[in-house]
This record gives C-alpha cells, structure tokens and sequence, in this order.
C-alpha cells in the first residue's frame, strides 16, 4: 500500500490521480491532498476517501471544512500546502497543482525525502538547479508524470546515459496547429481551448495552443535527465500516439506509443519500478491508426518554443521570467484583456528587460517571479 499526498487534486492531472487510486485501492491510499477553492469536490474525495489532511486555498474555506469534518485535519495558504507535501503519513507526493506556486512545497518535500512524482513542470523551469540538487543530497527519486517525460523515463529503462544521442519530445500542435499566423490575429479563448487529442486545464491547453508547455517541457527534459539543450529536439507529431523518443548513438531510437490517456504515466509514475493493470484504459490499435504523421518544428510559426529555448540556455533567473511572464500573460489572454499573439509580445518584453542573475537562491527566485508579473500586468 503506497500512501499518496496530492497537491492540486481538483485540476486535470489531480482529477486523474484520484481515478487510478479509486481503480486500485488495494494499491494506494490517499493520505493527504489540496484542493485550491474547490470545495464541493474537496467534500467528495473526504466522504469517499478519508484522508487524514486536506489543505485549501482560503482561510474561510478552511474554517467551513473544518466544521464540516472535525474528525480530519485542515489547513490553507502556502503553509498548508507544504504541511500537505511533507505529510509524515505518505511515501509519493503528487505534485500537480499548476504554476509556480509548487516549488517550494516541492522542496521541502524532498528535504523530508519523499519520493516526489511531478506534474509541476513550472517547479524544474523556475529553479531546476536547486531541485535537482536536493533530490541528489536527499537520495530523491523524481519521477517525471508528464507524458512525454514519462516516455523518455521509460525508454531509459536498463541503458546507459553515455549511450544517449538525443532526445526527441513530440508535439500535438495544439488548437491551432494548422492555422498560420496571419490567421491567429483573433482566435478566441474559447477556439484556444479546443485541443483536438487531449483534455486538459485551462491553462495548459493554451500553453499547448502558444507552444509554450512544449517550451516548459524542453527546460523541464533537460533537468530530469541531464541533457544539454542541443541534444534536446521537438518533432510535431498530430496524433500524440508516439509520447516521446530516445536515440542513442548507435542510430536506435525507441519510442513509448500509448493512446492520448494521462492515467498511463501518472499511474506508472505511482508504481515504479512495477506496472500494474490499467482496466479502463483503451488499448492502441495501429491497424485502425493506419498512419503516423512527422514534420520538423517551425520556430518562427511558434515563437514561444524558441523563447524557452534561448531561455533554458541563458539559464539563470531567465527561465523563472520566461515562466511567470507566461503565467501572467495567459491569464490576462483567458480573461479578454489581450489577444491571442499578445501573449508571445509580453513574454518577449519581459524576457528583454530582465537582467539575469546566474546561480540563484529561492528567495531571488520568488523575488524575480514576484517583479515579472507586476511587470507583465503594467504593460497591460
């Protein structure tokens, strides 16, 4: 029985966590979790689950679960949310929650050395360096729940690093794949948020549409497995049937194929080392796929993946810019004050005025974090 906290249980990857400890509940249990300002799903997973902890955003919310359920612990704010990651009751954090906002629950996490499964790719692109530096004195193992870091994990299994070409992550498109950018000047939010293979949060799903998330995942691969920039490629590929591939130098690539289903890597993530069965998943067919499609990446068509890359190989403080100009900016598209193609200009101008900082602590982190979204929004 492996005991679970998970951070973000109401968002899309939290939502398919519980479904994989719902499906396997010999398996897993769930000790501990947070919620944001979701309160009715909050009220759901404490009647079917019986955790021990459960965190949420705001303090009144706090105080109304509390009444509600005086026999669990509660808590809120940023402090709840690292009292949630470090539970002494659970071995794996699940670590989904959405922005910046995971990282320093994610720290302490493995300062306390749980085994960390991490959906927050904001956490490695904000401040990998400290990340990846924990988790080695900490003897942590992250295991990564993306799809296609996922991929390239299990691709990994029993070979060595010096063996490595280069790794390959594919990329749906997004919503608007086959538009040009002529034709982005006014998409609207809700064409934005219609991505044709997955079903995912809001924010990624334009993340996705940007190229961005595709960006994040670049900076994110080359922390996990210690890979430089140039050994790192993306390979549009629409049908998001092959997750992600690994060419070593002997030409050999292998490749993970899966149907586009995000309960397959958080569930191998929660498993490791093992595979158990996944009943409601559905099985790949490549005789009803019939073709596979390829095409190089066009950086000028999505100028977002060229950001992240400048970014990740300036290092430093820039990623953390490119990170929190995105959040904000995104969020600003979402509510109607800016255009689509907008928020590549505000992430671009943030990334121009800043002034990195090489090597630096959390609090320059958050600091810097804190000064590009008040910048963000000034240009608004």
């Amino acid at each position: 029985m492996k005991r679970i906290s998970l951070l973000g249980a109401s968002g899309s990857i939290g939502t398919q966590t519980i479904d994989i400890i719902r499906e396997h509940p010999s398996e897993f249990q769930l000790t501990a979790f947070s919620v944001g300002k979701n309160i009715p799903y909050a009220r759901k997973i404490i009647n079917e689950f019986q955790p021990e902890l459960v965190c949420v955003q705001d303090q009144q919310d706090y105080y109304t679960l509390k009444t509600e359920f005086p026999h669990i612990k509660c808590t809120y704010g940023e402090e709840g949310l690292i009292e949630t990651a470090v539970y002494d009751k659970s071995d794996i954090l699940v670590n989904a929650v959405i922005g910046s906002v995971g990282l320093n629950p994610t720290l302490q996490a493995i300062e306390c050395g749980k085994t960390i499964a991490i959906a927050n790719k904001e956490t490695l692109v904000t401040a990998g360096h400290l990340i990846i530096e924990a988790a080695k004195r900490n003897q942590v193992v992250l295991l990564p729940v993306d799809s296609e870091h996922s991929a390239i994990f299990q691709a990994l299994q029993g070979e060595k690093e010096k063996n490595i070409e280069k790794l390959i992550l594919t990329a749906s498109g997004g919503s608007f794949r086959d538009k040009s950018r002529n034709e982005l000047e006014n998409v609207t939010v809700e064409e934005a948020l219609n991505h044709p293979n997955w079903s995912m949060g809001a924010k990624i799903t334009i993340d996705s549409a940007t190229m961005m998330n595709k960006g994040l995942e670049v900076i994110e691969a080359h922390w996990l497995f210690q890979m430089p920039f140039e050994k790192i490629e993306v390979l549009l590929h629409k049908e998001s049937i092959i997750h992600s591939m690994v060419e070593f130098h002997d030409s050999s690539i292998i490749a993970q194929l899966g149907t586009p289903d995000m309960r397959v890597p958080i569930q191998y993530a929660l498993t490791y080392p093992d595979r158990i069965p996944l009943p409601s998943a559905n099985r790949l067919n490549l005789a009803s796929v019939g073709k596979l499609h390829f095409q190089e990446m066009d950086f000028e068509r999505f100028r977002c993946l060229q950001f992240a890359y400048t970014a990740g190989k300036i290092g430093g403080t820039m990623p953390t810019v490119l990170n929190a100009a995105n959040e904000a900016a995104v969020a600003a598209f979402l509510e109607g004050k800016i255009r689509f193609l907008q928020i590549e200009d505000l992430i671009e101008k943030a990334l121009t005025a800043h002034h990195v900082i090489e090597n630096p602590s959390l609090q320059q982190i958050q600091e810097v974090d804190r000064e590009t979204r008040q910048y963000v929004m000034s240009l608004l």
